[in-house]
């Protein structure tokens, strides 16, 4: 058994929350200092204090919350020049977005330097995993249903969700959209089409239908394929300066979900959902030592069911189960590269079967208590040599407590789990036992509800993916999970004044993040047979400031104006004998900024969008040769929307890159130029 923290530290924080209950939050303090508890006569009728949200045209923020959260839903999202998840994600503070080229391009989010792998995933409610190796592909998932995307440091602000909700450092949302029928119409359908450059064709439908007052049934399919060729500029140090062709950046997507919801009371509502995904697309690879060329593919498959249901089934009870079974290929080949059974052609097959039980129980009318418990098993099977076929089990727990009062939040959180890593060949299984404490608060210092400041405390692992445990060659089986520490101070402030300014809003947060027994590559005497290993700590130390403003401008004039900046420090401190120790780790900028702005008038709207992204390294070593350049473009974008022979229709046109700046997000993986995207949709 193992804890977060070797010190014991949540023993000290479970002990903390006891004392700030004796000392500050019994019903005899709070009635002699103004903290408004109810009386225990009225915690006999089940209460539900939901979480306040203030709405503005571009962004949402949950203001009780105690972690900090960013919103992007409707209209929002259809204001950024945005193809994908991965593309709108781009404008949240404290992110990284890893985005290797072009639409075909792997998109993999890094939220606050802690690594892809903390970040957890989640689609209608149901996390999104991978086993084999920790990435959740972004650019797979097509904005065109997506009502929302929440995305949350820590974890979401509610003790009613699954076990794995809590588990990570941080955590992606993506809500589909809910069927609504208006006008006595049963049934809705939505036709769209996008075109643009590198020969992009990407047609999707929405079809909804209303089966019976209570319970309805949404359809979603959407297909892209584009040829990826687009021009970029190759540089060398004293040498030529060329511009070439982008080449196998191509893709083929297929994507379609059926969702059925279901309403049996006001109390009791199921949701049943099937994912399909299927893609081929090449791999541009490197533009290094003069070669332009590549031929590695790649092929994806996914296949996922999933069927929730939520029930208050007694007076003070509520229950939320969840099941889940999903099937992944994939497939890489590199025609370049030769084995002893030929050219390199890998095949996975990945199966993951999980199921979720929260129990929630409201114990007076401002405490609420829950234990989640989830159980799932991972499989993975490979036509590699001498590969192990693992499987893993894995149990884990969250015990939970909410107590809220009319100023004041406070969410205490342990979390346990047991991994049990069984192999089939060549390898020995290992076994893990891990406890960990989350703790957070949301308090409102002054007599109005538009300003509120929040904190959490939380711990959190990685267990290693199965490729850093078992990949032939590489594996190292007796590697331990990544442990993080991360600290909060924040705050949220939103005002309406009225008149030009319509609305404002504020949202900071300074914060110190820590990586141990981080997972490293280390190479051995042969360079193809590397090894991982526990080497790295790293410590992060940062600042994310959101902002929004809203303008009521002459002639019908609305202006919408969103700011977005993060300064960040994150520092290799493995060893004070290194060569790195307190250099700034690969691929993080110390600075980095956005700002969105969208002008509306009538049925017309002009969006403009820009990204900044300062300074950073391609290696662990701060030496000029490693030196990457910051980058920033600028996105445009006029849409209509109106009726054309009746029918509700919208159109647009997007130019990307306005002024063509050539850029590297990941060094020697070119970005596009300027590119242009026209839209239209239908609604019958």
């Amino acid at each position: 058994m193992r804890l977060c923290s070797p010190r014991y530290a949540w023993l000290l924080h479970s002990g903390v929350q006891l004392l700030v209950w004796v000392l500050f939050l019994n019903p005899i303090y709070s009635q002699k200092h103004g903290i408004a508890v109810k009386s225990v006569s009225d915690s006999l009728k089940p209460h539900h204090l939901s979480e306040v949200i203030l709405y503005t045209s571009k962004r949402e923020f949950k203001i009780e919350s105690p972690m900090p959260v960013q919103i992007l839903s409707g209209k929002q999202l259809d204001k950024l020049n945005s193809l994908s998840v991965a593309d709108a994600i781009r404008y949240f503070s404290g992110v990284q977005l890893k985005d290797y080229g072009g639409i075909g391009g792997l998109k993999t989010i890094n939220v606050r330097s802690l690594g892809s792998a903390h970040t957890a995933v989640f689609y209608d409610g149901m996390s999104i995993s991978n086993a084999q190796n920790g990435q959740v592909d972004l650019g797979r998932y097509s904005l065109d249903n997506i009502e929302a995307i929440e995305l949350y440091n820590g974890q979401k602000s509610t003790i009613f969700q699954p076990a794995r909700g809590f588990f990570a450092s941080n955590t992606l949302y993506l809500k589909t959209k809910t069927p609504q029928f208006k006008d006595d119409k049963n049934s809705n359908l939505r036709l769209k089409f996008k075109t643009g450059s590198f020969g992009l064709v990407n047609p999707a439908f929405l079809f909804e239908q209303k089966i019976t007052e209570n319970s309805s049934l949404t359809v979603s399919t959407d297909w892209t394929k584009a040829d990826g060729h687009y021009k970029y500029r190759y540089q060398k140090r004293y040498g030529y300066d060329t511009t070439a062709v982008r080449q196998n950046g191509d893709i083929e997507a297929f994507r379609t979900d059926l969702t059925y919801h279901a309403k049996f009371s006001e109390t009791s509502k199921a949701t049943f959902k099937a994912y399909f995904y299927d893609s081929e697309r090449g791999l541009p690879g490197a533009i290094v030592a003069n070669n332009y060329e590549h031929v590695q593919r790649q092929w994806d498959r996914n296949f996922f069911v999933h069927g929730s249901f939520q029930s208050s089934y007694a007076k003070k009870f509520e229950l939320l189960a969840n099941v889940k079974f999903s099937k992944d290929f994939s497939r890489y080949s590199d025609p370049d590269y030769k084995t002893l059974q030929g050219t390199l052609d890998n095949k996975y097959y990945q199966n993951e079967f999980y199921a979720s039980v929260v129990n929630l129980y409201t114990i007076n009318s401002w405490w609420k208590t829950s234990l989640a418990t989830d159980f799932s098993i991972n499989t993975l099977d490979a036509n590699l040599y001498r590969f192990p076929y693992p499987t893993r089990y894995s149990y884990l727990g969250a015990l939970s407590s909410d107590m809220t009062w009319e100023r004041l939040t406070i969410q205490a959180n342990l979390l346990g789990t047991y991994v049990d890593e069984q192999v089939k060949e060549y390898q020995q299984g290992d076994s893990q036992r891990i406890f960990c404490p989350v703790l957070s608060a949301s308090y409102q210092p002054f007599n109005t509800k538009n300003f509120r400041v929040r904190t959490f405390y939380k711990e959190s692992f990685r267990m290693p993916t199965f490729n850093d445990l078992y990949y032939t060659f590489i594996g190292n089986s007796s590697l331990k999970p990544e442990f993080t520490t991360q600290y909060n101070v924040g705050g949220t402030y939103v005002i309406a004044p009225g008149s030009l300014l319509q609305t404002a809003s504020f949202q900071v947060d300074g914060y110190y993040n820590r990586v141990k027994d981080k997972i490293i590559a280390m190479p051995s005497a042969n360079l193809f047979r590397w090894t991982m290993v526990n080497l790295g700590e790293v410590e992060i130390k940062g600042i994310d400031v959101n902002t929004n403003f809203v303008f009521k401008l002459p002639a019908d004039l609305f202006l919408d104006l969103g700011l977005s900046y993060t300064f960040q420090k994150a520092i290799d401190i493995t060893s004070s004998t290194g060569t790195t120790y307190r250099d700034q780790i690969p691929y993080t900028p110390i600075n980095s900024g956005t700002l969105t702005s969208s002008l509306n008038w009538k049925n017309w709207q002009m969006n403009y969008s820009f990204m900044y992204t300062g300074a950073r390294y391609s290696q662990k070593a701060n030496i000029p040769v490693n030196y990457v350049q910051p980058w920033y473009t600028s996105d445009m974008a006029v849409a209509w929307s109106g009726k054309l022979f009746d029918l509700p229709v919208k159109t647009g046109v997007e130019v990307n890159n306005f002024f063509n700046q050539y850029y590297d997000v990941v060094l020697n993986f070119p970005m596009p130029g300027r590119n242009y995207r026209f839209n239209i949709s239908f609604s019958l």
